[in-house]
């Protein structure tokens, strides 16, 4: 089981995506701001954090310069979750650092497994149940 920050400012994907995780058997919280998350990061030390690109007051790639700078915070893998689905979006996310990158709409089926790839192993609970 891992503790995973799920970011998304639209409620709906928020509650998907948390259910997805959820049922998958991870400890999820959400945030729906930048501010929100920087600071929920350094509370809770989760084991990922599914990032937006879009939100209200920063963006993903400051959410993620501002994880990275903080040593508490700087080695938690962070998977961008986007509408940003453009030729070459998905390398300009991966050459700024985050260490995934999932278009929207998500794909439900395969969600919780494509987050858990980015986990260590023994975190990894959709992918033993599925084996």
């Amino acid at each position: 089981m891992a503790k995973i920050l799920v970011v998304e400012d639209y409620p709906d994907n928020l509650t998907l995506m948390t259910y997805l995780l959820t049922a998958a058997g991870h400890e999820v919280r959400g945030a729906t701001t930048g501010r929100q998350t920087v600071a929920a990061a350094r509370e809770q030390l989760p084991d990922i954090v599914v990032l937006d690109i879009q939100l209200p007051d920063m963006d993903g790639y400051q959410v993620l310069n501002a994880l990275r700078a903080d040593a508490q915070t700087a080695a938690i893998p962070v998977v961008a979750v986007t509408a940003y689905a453009m030729v070459g979006d998905r390398d300009d996310a991966l050459a700024a650092g985050f260490d995934g990158y999932l278009p929207k709409p998500i794909t439900p089926r395969t969600f919780a497994r494509t987050i858990e790839s980015h986990l260590r192993a023994p975190l990894r609970v959709a992918e033993t149940r599925e084996a």
